[in-house]
């Protein structure tokens, strides 16, 4: 895939990148490299690799999933200034 100049100002428009006429030709040598790049990737036989989420093997560090004290709302809104049934009461903001 070979990006033209018209691409070129095209990209940098949406990504509101000021590009003058002496910056296309440079810019569009980068992005033909890149793409090159990535071509070279694609090229690589990935097949029989496992998806991974990590370079390094490891396991995601997870908490115990227990049951912990609860029912205790009454002492949660204890310090607030206006409460009702164990909900805090706010000034309205919308009219």
């Amino acid at each position: 895939m070979s990006v033209d100049a018209d691409t070129v100002r095209r990209v940098a428009r949406l990504a509101r990148i000021a590009v003058t006429e002496d910056d296309v030709p440079a810019m569009q040598n980068e992005l033909n490299a890149i793409l090159g790049f990535v071509e070279q990737l694609s090229e690589v036989d990935v097949s029989g690799v496992e998806p991974m989420t990590s370079v390094t093997p490891m396991e995601m560090k997870k908490r115990v999933d227990g049951v912990t004290e609860g029912d205790r709302a009454s002492d949660i809104v204890a310090n607030a200034p206006l409460t009702e049934d164990n909900f805090f009461l706010v000034p309205k903001v919308v009219e």
